[in-house]
């Protein structure tokens, strides 16, 4: 518990020379939030969150370019979308989605913090985290198949993908940790000039698709990555691995679907 704090504490506590952003925080980056094969050895910690959506960028072009791959074959739409969903999950290990079961489990199956955190890191899924896993999955699917019906699915995968990630660093700049341990407590506390670059990204990722549309998606994420956190603030409060992975998956749905409603 102290040694928690103690880290924390150094990293808000960071000289000011420290560089802001390295190019080493991209695989650091990478090698936390996905399964991908990179060498990091990740000691810059939450310094490293501004690549964020960065890595979105790289996991939506890969689920981008297997489903170009499989329309080119003359799969359906429907498949694509099922092959491009399960790309994504592979990319990540589930970590997301994880993240999304142990919430809804946590955050409607206890009535006090304790066992809010307690069933959060109990490893077994409970009725909410199975409903959130079927409805998210079932969500994404929909409008992923509609927008390959539309042409639009590769801009909006990629820019939905890191458009996503963003809203991750700012809950992690600005709520505080729930536990002392755990994946989100052992980065650290995020910086607020890091986030400020993760919003500049996710900004830059906006030109990926058509402008308008991509700067509503990426409200609508942001909109939704905030609802979460500030049911966790109040439940459990502050945020956990398992939140930040919640916000991520409410963020892409919120962003794909809005790249639907405005693309097809």
């Amino acid at each position: 518990m102290g040694c928690a704090r103690c880290n924390e504490k150094a990293l808000l506590m960071s000289k000011p020379d420290t560089p802001l952003i390295r190019l080493a925080d991209i695989p650091a980056a990478i090698g936390l939030l996905t399964r991908l094969p990179v060498k990091t050895d990740g000691a810059r910690g939450a310094a490293a969150a501004w690549a964020f959506p960065l890595v979105g960028l790289i996991i939506g072009a890969l689920a981008a370019g297997l489903g170009w791959i499989a329309l080119a074959l003359g799969l359906s739409a429907p498949i694509t979308a099922a092959l491009v969903i399960t790309a994504q999950v592979v990319m990540t290990g589930a970590m997301h989605e994880d993240g999304l079961a142990d919430t809804f489990d946590g955050l409607w199956g206890g009535w006090d913090k304790d066992r809010r955190l307690e069933i959060m890191k109990d490893s077994q899924i409970g009725t909410y985290g199975v409903i959130a896993l079927i409805l998210s999955l079932g969500m994404r699917w929909t409008a992923i198949t509609a927008l390959t019906h539309s042409g639009a699915l590769f801009m909006a995968l990629i820019a939905a993908a890191a458009l996503s990630r963003m809203p991750m660093v700012f809950i992690m700049a600005t709520l505080p940790h729930a536990r002392d341990g755990g994946l989100s407590a052992s980065v650290g506390r995020v910086r607020k000039d890091t986030a400020g670059v993760a919003l500049g990204l996710a900004l830059l990722a906006c030109f990926i698709a058509p402008v308008t549309a991509s700067i509503i998606a990426l409200a609508a994420a942001t909109l939704a990555a905030a609802a979460i956190a500030l049911i966790a603030l109040r439940k459990i409060g502050g945020q956990t691995g398992d939140i930040l992975g919640a916000s991520q998956q409410l963020a892409e749905i919120a962003a794909l679907i809005t790249f639907t409603t405005l693309l097809t």
